[in-house]
Order: C-alpha cells, then structure tokens, then sequence
C-alpha cells in the first residue's frame, strides 16, 4: 500500500516537480494536488484518506498560513511545509510549526526549484518518510 500525498503549490511547474519525485519514491504516490490552499481544503474533503501534504506557503486566494489554520483540527495527515521563505530559523518556520506544521523542508532555488530532488531530496525523502513511519 502506497502513502496518498497531496501537493499544495500555486507553481504548476513546482508541482510537476515535485510529483515527478514523489513518483520516484517507494510507497508514495500522489493522490491530489492543489493550487492554493482553499482548492486543498476541498481536495482534503474529497481525499479523507490523504496521509501527507506537501505545502507551499506563498499562494494567490488562501496561503498555506491560513491552510493550516482550518486544516490542521480537521485532518490527520502528516504536513510539511515545503517553501522557500520557510527556512531553517526563520520567522515563517516558526510560524508554520506554531500552527501545526509537522515539519519544513525549504525549497532550494526559491518558488520554482528545478533542482528540488538533486539539492533537497534526500531531506524530503527522510521527512516524508519519518512522517509517515515508514521504514
């Protein structure tokens, strides 16, 4: 059984991006995605089943801010914050932890990061998994 993942980011070319690494990875496959985070509200409706969200922060009509606002007490799955403003110390990491983030990852190379598996997959991976509980 694969681990369902939906992927929330306003770039189509992100989420071509990232959907192409999660394809790659064992036990994961994406089973939504999301161009803001009130497209991902109701994709989470229509997918109770989701077991992770990938989650970019900066998006048109609700932001991943707000996503985890009315996501986080009506979902189980697992959410990481994968964005390029959500670094390692910085204020929006903090933030996206306070409101239920279970963990960041940051984009390389900024909001479309061609180069998200060569530079950050190996981290992404191991979240994802960690998040998960898979081996």
């Amino acid at each position: 059984m694969a681990y369902k993942v939906m992927i929330v980011d306003d770039a189509a070319m992100m989420r071509l991006y990232i959907s192409s690494f999660i394809n790659s990875q064992k036990g994961f496959k994406v089973a939504a995605q999301a161009a803001n985070g009130e497209e991902a509200l109701e994709k989470l409706l229509e997918n109770p089943d989701i077991d992770l969200v990938l989650l970019d922060i900066e998006m048109p009509v609700m932001d991943g801010l707000e996503f985890l606002r009315h996501a986080r007490p009506n979902t189980s799955a697992k959410i990481c914050v994968l964005s390029s403003v959500a670094v390692s110390g910085s204020k929006h990491a903090a933030k996206v932890r306070e409101l239920g983030a279970d963990a960041v990852v940051a984009k390389p190379s900024g909001t479309v990061s061609h180069d998200l598996e060569e530079k950050a997959g190996v981290e992404l991976a191991e979240t994802m998994r960690k998040l998960v509980g898979a081996a």
